[in-house]
């Protein structure tokens, strides 16, 4: 029976059940050695992981080709404008080439949103806002590159959603597991 864990994956957590020094991983959380994540998320980043015991569904979930969307939540240092949002809208050139068109708006604190350990660093001479953005690709690091590329640098991020996956209903750190 194929199942499915969707993780809420706290900051400085690696998506992977060893490590090779004392930084926590996803058997710090999870006692399930028969799951696979299905996509990565990135040590410095937040939110959904899905990890799966099945090979197809991994495969499904986390190639490329199969364009699967994610959702991010952002938050970037600097303000937000119209031609930044339209530049990642539209795609952009990265030193891997260009990324294909993301949704991407100006949202308000997400609601859902948790204390980040450490806290994100504050500067007051320089605001910060939240993006929603959307992409169906999974370069490295792609969401901070874009970010970066119209002079917007994130500061954190948070996955949200992974095709019709979410974390609601998940508090940092836990997990629910699912027949499918």
């Amino acid at each position: 029976m194929t199942k499915l864990i969707s993780f809420n994956k706290p900051f400085g957590v690696l998506s992977q059940f060893t490590s090779n020094d004392d930084t926590k991983t996803l058997a710090d959380y999870i006692d399930a050695p028969e799951f696979y994540p299905a996509g990565r998320l990135d040590k410095d980043s937040e939110g959904l992981l899905l990890l799966t015991n099945d090979g197809q569904l991994q495969h499904r979930i986390a190639n490329p080709a199969q364009k699967m969307s994610k959702c991010y939540w952002a938050q970037v240092e600097g303000e937000p404008s119209e031609a930044a949002l339209t530049q990642l809208r539209e795609g952009l050139l990265l030193k891997d080439g260009m990324t294909l068109p993301a949704k991407a708006r100006v949202i308000d604190t997400p609601q859902l949103l948790w204390d980040r350990i450490p806290p994100v660093r504050e500067r007051k001479t320089v605001p910060d806002h939240w993006l929603e953005i959307t992409i169906s690709e999974g370069r490295n690091r792609q969401v901070r590159r874009m970010t970066a590329a119209v002079g917007l640098p994130t500061l954190r991020l948070v996955r949200y959603r992974v095709g019709s996956w979410t974390i609601d209903g998940l508090a940092n750190g836990e997990f629910r597991q699912e027949s499918i």
